[in-house]
């Protein structure tokens, strides 16, 4: 069973584009939160992003969330590398 992934980003970010392209090239799902509409989600970023509201951040199961992680550091994580 794959842990479910969950990429969180804002309109307009380039990098969460990128991630989110590759992720669907490579058949990776994940589930997508919109910090700007979501308050609860900005400040789970803040906490892990030293107060930053730094995107994408992305959390694989209950690993440690990744802050602008690459395709292949997601993928380590999905494999429990």
């Amino acid at each position: 069973m794959t842990p479910g992934t969950t990429v969180y980003w804002r309109p307009g970010c380039l990098y969460c584009i990128k991630l989110r392209t590759r992720l669907r090239l490579a058949r990776i799902p994940y589930r997508k939160v919109n910090i700007w509409r979501d308050p609860d989600a900005a400040a789970f970023v803040r906490s892990v992003a030293d107060g930053n509201e730094t995107v994408p951040t992305v959390v694989v199961g209950d690993r440690p969330a990744m802050v602008n992680p690459s395709l292949r550091r997601v993928r380590d994580a999905l494999c429990g590398a």
